[in-house]
């Protein structure tokens, strides 16, 4: 059994429910996964968004949340979800508003593609402070026993 994630607020490759966007709660959507792999020690999450900030001419990934030593015991994280309420001994990096937690999709122009994508880590890692995605990367390389990806789209409606 493969590394799987899911969310019930929307399937995969298709659109992100704007409660989940600036233009409602911008609140996290429910996610869940599947086949953990044996061995593994912790999971982390990283959203982002490679189509910034047109999709027609990308010229960065916009980064919307990062979570790290994420207990590989649970089945997922509850849609809104608080930090207070992250699963005990979870770790919050920074996002391209260069704050924690879930920012949700906000794009200027076109349809983006956002991708939810969970690794599977051999390792419990360190504090890494208010970790970016980059510094993430980093200290995960190596230590990846699965990842697995979910993609949702979202346009702007004004």
């Amino acid at each position: 059994m493969s590394l799987t994630l899911t969310s019930t607020a929307f399937a995969n490759g298709s659109e992100i429910p704007a409660g989940h966007t600036c233009e409602g709660a911008d609140t996290s959507p429910p996610l869940a996964w599947s086949g953990v792999p044996a061995g593994t020690r912790s999971l982390a999450l990283i959203v982002d968004d490679p189509d910034a900030p047109d999709p027609a001419a990308p010229l960065m990934t916009w980064v919307h949340w990062v979570l790290y030593d994420i207990p590989p015991d649970g089945a997922g994280l509850a849609g809104g979800i608080a930090p207070a309420s992250l699963p005990g001994g979870t770790r919050e990096g920074v996002n391209d508003w260069h704050r924690t937690g879930y920012g949700g999709p906000c794009p200027p122009l076109g349809r983006h593609r956002y991708f939810f994508k969970l690794y599977a880590l051999d390792a419990v890692l360190p504090d890494l402070g208010k970790a970016s995605k980059a510094t993430l990367e980093k200290a995960m390389h190596g230590h990846v026993l699965a990842q697995a990806a979910l993609v949702g789209t979202y346009q702007k409606r004004s």
